[in-house]
C-alpha cells in the first residue's frame, strides 16, 4: 500500500482533531474538566477524582463512538469501492436494518428479561449481530451471478432495506407499547448507554476486523482495474470480492450491535474521505478517522446544544445526513444523464 503525502496529511490532521475532540467530549457533564486536564489524565498524571469521572463514568461513551464510527466509516468505504456507486453503504443495503430487526425481535419478545431463550440466550447486541450479519450475507447470495456487479448488488441492498424495514415496523406495531418505546430508541441509534461492558467485545472485534480488512487493501486496489485485469493480476475476484463484502458486512453489524444504527456516517464519510485526498476510490484509512470523528463530533454537538441533551446521536447524523443523501441522488442522476 503505497502512502501520498495529501492522504497521509489529511488523516494525521482527522486524527489529531479527533483527540482534541474526544478530549472535549469527555470533559463535557455535571463536572466539566478541561480539555488540557483530559489529555494530562489520559497520559497518566491525573488525580484521583478526575481518573474517576474520566476512566469510571465518561471515557465508555466516547470510546464507543470512535470506535463505531470507524467500523462505519470503514464499512461504507468497502462498499462503496465494491459496488463502484457513492450510495452503496450499510444504510442503504439493508445491513442495519438485519441488524433492527435481530434486535427489536429480541425486545419485543424478550420484554423486559431483554433476552430470548431457546438453544442459546440472545441479548440485544448478540441479535442485532447476527441480524446484521445475517443480511450481510443474504446480500452476497442474492447479488451473486457468475460474479458480483454492484449495480446488482445496490439493488439487492434496497430489496433487503425494504424487507427488513417492514419487518421491524411490523415487529413494533405487534410489540407491547413499553418494548415499542426501547425498540424504537435502539433504532435511532445512541451512545448514551454505552458502558464498559459493551466497550470490550467492541474493540475486539474492531481489532480483528480493521486488520484483516486493510491486509485486503490490494486486492481491493486491484479490482477497481476490472475483472479481466484483476485475474491478470492473479487476484481470484470472485472470491476476493465475497470476502470484502463480508468485513463491511460484519464491520457495520458489529458497530450497529453496539450502538443502534447510526445513519449516514457510512455513507458520508468514505466520500468527503475521498474529496479531501483526490483519491479516484474512497481511502480506507482516511475514512476510518473521519467516521470516527463525524461520530464523536456528533455526540459533543448533541450534549453542548442547549435543550438537546437528551438527543440521541443517530438523529442529529440522520439530520445532517439526509440532504448530503438528496444531493448525491441529484448528482448521480445527473452524471447519467449527461
Amino acid at each position: 500500500m503505497i502512502l501520498r503525502p495529501r492522504v497521509v496529511l489529511v488523516t494525521g490532521i482527522a486524527l489529531v482533531l479527533l483527540v482534541l475532540v474526544a478530549a472535549l467530549n469527555i470533559g463535557r457533564g455535571t463536572s466539566q474538566i478541561e480539555v488540557f486536564d483530559v489529555l494530562r489524565t489520559l497520559a497518566g498524571g491525573g488525580d484521583r477524582r478526575e481518573n474517576g469521572i474520566i476512566f469510571s463514568l465518561r471515557m465508555p461513551r466516547t470510546l464507543t463512538g470512535v470506535l463505531v464510527g470507524a467500523a462505519l466509516g470503514l464499512s461504507g468505504a468497502l462498499f462503496q469501492s465494491l459496488a463502484r456507486n457513492p450510495l452503496a453503504s450499510p444504510d442503504i443495503l439493508g445491513v442495519t436494518w438485519g441488524a433492527g430487526v435481530g434486535a427489536v425481535a429480541v425486545i419485543v419478545l424478550g420484554g423486559s428479561r431483554g433476552t430470548v431463550s431457546g438453544a442459546v440466550a440472545l441479548g440485544v447486541p448478540a441479535a442485532g449481530l447476527v441480524g446484521g450479519l445475517a443480511a450481510g450475507l443474504l446480500l452476497y447470495l442474492l447479488s451473486w451471478r457468475q460474479g458480483i456487479d454492484g449495480y446488482r448488488m445496490v439493488l439487492v441492498g434496497i430489496g433487503l432495506s425494504a424487507i427488513g424495514g417492514n419487518i421491524v415496523y411490523w415487529l413494533l406495531t405487534v410489540g407491547d407499547v413499553d418494548d415499542a418505546s426501547r425498540a424504537t430508541v435502539w433504532l435511532v441509534g445512541s451512545l448514551a448507554n454505552a458502558g464498559w461492558d459493551g466497550v470490550g467485545p467492541l474493540a475486539i472485534a474492531v481489532a480483528i476486523l480493521v486488520p484483516a480488512t486493510l491486509a485486503c487493501s490490494r486486492v481491493l486496489g486491484g479490482l477497481q482495474f476490472g475483472d479481466d485485469t484483476s485475474r491478470a493480476l492473479g487476484i481470484r475476484v470472485d472470491g476476493a470480492r465475497g470476502t470484502l463484502l463480508l468485513l463491511a458486512a460484519a464491520l457495520a453489524a458489529v458497530a450497529a450491535a453496539t450502538a443502534g444504527p447510526i445513519a449516514f456516517v457510512a455513507l458520508a464519510t468514505p466520500q468527503i474521505a475521498m474529496r479531501l485526498v483526490g483519491a479516484s476510490q474512497p481511502p480506507l484509512v482516511a475514512s476510518m478517522v473521519l467516521g470516527a470523528l463525524l461520530t464523536v463530533s456528533a455526540d459533543l454537538a448533541v450534549r453542548i446544544t442547549p435543550g438537546l441533551s437528551h438527543l440521541p446521536v443517530g438523529v442529529l447524523t440522520a439530520v445532517l445526513g439526509a440532504p448530503y443523501l438528496i444531493y448525491l441522488f441529484v448528482r448521480t442522476r445527473r452524471r447519467q444523464q449527461s
